[in-house]
């Protein structure tokens, strides 16, 4: 039921709940959180251990414990924050197609090149050098609320207060199962991954922070997430969320025609190829086999959640990008 689900949950008591929890943790300089799972994590380990030798004389009361911690958890997952995959998309809210055309694609993609390369070079003035990002994690998170602010002048259902935005104390091993943050449902802390290259800061704090507004489509916090990164006045930030969208789109092309992917990617500037390759060599570092079974258990959780894209619904922020902006300036 999405409309009961967006109507009397997502903008009726799910505000109050987030703005809360966002209040009570938001202060905190560190990431509660973070240190909640690791507790967790040892106490379940400590049980484990303690438990061993009676698993066989008491096994049906420690299944029924384990049932009964995941069944509160499981409660409290959707009260707190879960119940908003259930909601209406925003496809259908604000009204964008979902299917585009190769032309569509083109335009947009053209159009996306010539922004990103325009604020590249504003920022270096040289179009070979690629961006080194001024500003620390904390000022990001910090100004990413302007940008808000300006989105949400346009678009008041993208209004953000009470920032809670913290670097993850498990950034090392979400860099291995290949993450760039995460919301924690829990205590609604924006999770950011500090240890990748400084410059997708802006737009991935900004998707964590669409997930706290209470998004839970990836495709939709990435484009919620590009809006805010492009609205902000500051050069950098812009950078961040062109950028972003210009790699999905380049993407795009590879699968969908190597010809005109190599001839739309001989018109970028070779500074922001650069910051590609800095990423990719980031990210090549740190590939395991951990990163290959935790997408596909996170591919299995967002089914399970009514995202029937798994995974791969992030890249669905292209459909969003290319018919919201068709007939619109970037």
């Amino acid at each position: 039921m999405p409309e009961v689900v967006e109507k009397w949950y997502s903008n009726g008591c799910y505000p109050w709940i987030s703005k809360s929890v966002r209040i009570v943790f938001g202060h905190i300089p560190f990431s509660v959180g973070d240190i909640f799972y690791f507790l967790f994590i040892v106490m379940s380990i400590r049980w484990s251990w303690k438990s061993r030798k009676t698993w066989k004389t008491h096994w049906k009361n420690n299944i029924q414990l384990i049932l009964s911690v995941c069944s509160i958890f499981y409660f409290a997952f959707h009260v707190l924050w879960g119940f908003n995959y259930y909601r209406q998309p925003l496809f259908e809210k604000m009204k964008i197609k979902r299917e585009y055309t190769d032309t569509d694609l083109l335009l947009f993609t053209k159009k996306l090149i010539a922004r990103t390369n325009s604020v590249q070079f504003q920022i270096t003035q040289d179009k070979n050098k690629a961006i080194a990002f001024p500003y620390s994690q904390e000022q990001v998170f910090q100004m990413n609320i302007k940008g808000y602010g300006i989105l949400s002048k346009e678009l008041p259902n993208f209004h953000y207060s009470e920032l809670s935005a913290k670097k993850s104390l498990f950034s090392l091993p979400l860099t291995y199962m290949g993450f760039g943050g995460y919301l924690n449902p829990f205590t609604n802390e924006a999770q950011v991954n500090y240890l990748m290259p400084m410059y997708h800061s802006p737009t991935t704090s900004c998707h964590e922070m669409a997930h706290q507004m209470g998004y839970a489509s990836e495709s939709e916090c990435n484009f919620i997430g590009f809006m805010a990164s492009v609205k902000n006045p500051d050069l950098y930030f812009k950078y961040s969320g062109y950028s972003f969208a210009l790699r999905y789109c380049l993407a795009n092309w590879q699968v969908r025609n190597k010809v005109v992917y190599q001839k739309l990617l001989q018109t970028v500037h070779p500074g922001i190829l650069k910051n590609y390759e800095e990423s990719d060599l980031f990210w090549k570092a740190y590939e395991t086999r951990i990163e290959e079974g935790y997408h596909l258990i996170y591919d299995r959780f967002l089914k399970w959640n009514q995202q029937k894209d798994g995974i791969e619904g992030y890249s669905k922020l292209v459909n969003l990008l290319v018919n919201y902006y068709k007939n619109k300036s970037l």
